[in-house]
């Protein structure tokens, strides 16, 4: 019985990214389709969960990618809509990469200090993968703000991880550097997840800064978002600081993604998002 992963992207194509680890996490054909909405899901999901029988359903899973967070979300509830008892396969959430992400990065940073009572700030953190850290980092007890180029963007995304996760997160408005090192003075973590290409603090802004001790940057595209730091780092101290690059963690992101895909071919009932697919983080880490 071949293990078929349908991969339901929201975008105009479907991520060649996720295909790909869709294949190294276990899955003989990775089918997908792109362009999925709430509206038009019932006829691919139907033909996922008739086809075979209750013992051979767990050999069928689906994927739920695209790079909004919030539209990934609502297709995740559309599809669960369809299945009912006896009828359903298991189904995972990653749009953007932003569970898988998110928690390799939250679950680095735990390996190298108590996150409990710190004061953590994410920078460009309205994202998909920011929303999710900024969650983690609550749910694991630190104290989370997010910063945005404006409040009203801040507000929102505070608002979303309010509903989603019944957790508390502080809205900062940052337009420019100047702004983010201010907002990171007090801070303990600080934890970039701006677009790729962008300086969000110069070496300068946190070097000398003794209340800092880790430091966390999801960008692999030169410039990085924190300067002076190494996308190689893994857990590398430097003036002080324990620093997470974005291959340094994505060792661990790339690993669980592939375990959360194989997991999915264990049951039919399984649904991976984030809270779950950050608890096998932790375990990996």
């Amino acid at each position: 019985m071949k293990k078929l992963l349908f991969q339901f992207d929201t975008d105009t194509h479907p991520s060649v990214f996720d295909t790909v680890v869709g294949y190294d996490g276990g899955a003989d054909h990775v089918i997908g389709y792109a362009g999925l909405t709430p509206e038009n899901i019932t006829g691919l999901v139907e033909g996922a969960i008739f086809t075979r029988a209750p013992k051979d359903k767990k050999n069928t899973a689906i994927f739920i990618g695209g790079s909004n967070m919030e539209t990934g979300q609502k297709l995740l509830t559309a599809v669960q809509q369809c299945f009912f008892p006896g009828f359903q396969v298991s189904i995972m959430l990653d749009s953007n990469g932003s569970n898988t992400t998110a928690a390799a990065a939250v679950a680095k940073l735990a390996t190298s200090s108590s996150l409990i009572g710190k004061k953590a700030v994410i920078l460009a953190g309205t994202g998909p993968v920011g929303q999710r850290a900024a969650a983690m980092l609550a749910q694991e007890g630190a104290e989370v703000s997010i910063t945005a180029r404006t409040i009203e963007r801040a507000i929102t995304a505070c608002n979303n991880i309010k509903t989603r996760f019944n957790v508390d997160v502080t809205p900062i408005e940052a337009f420019d550097n100047r702004a983010r090192g201010l907002a990171i003075e007090d801070a303990h973590i600080v934890l970039a997840t701006g677009a790729t290409g962008v300086e969000l603090l110069s070496l300068e802004q946190w070097q000398d800064n003794s209340n800092i001790e880790l430091i966390a940057d999801a960008n692999a595209t030169p410039p990085l978002g924190i300067g002076g730091t190494d996308m190689m780092d893994k857990g590398t101290l430097r003036h002080g600081k324990i620093i997470w690059g974005a291959i340094g963690f994505g060792v661990l992101k790339l690993a669980l993604h592939r375990a959360c895909i194989a997991k999915l071919f264990e049951g039919n009932t399984q649904v991976l998002d984030a809270e779950n697919i950050f608890a096998l983080a932790k375990e990996m880490a």
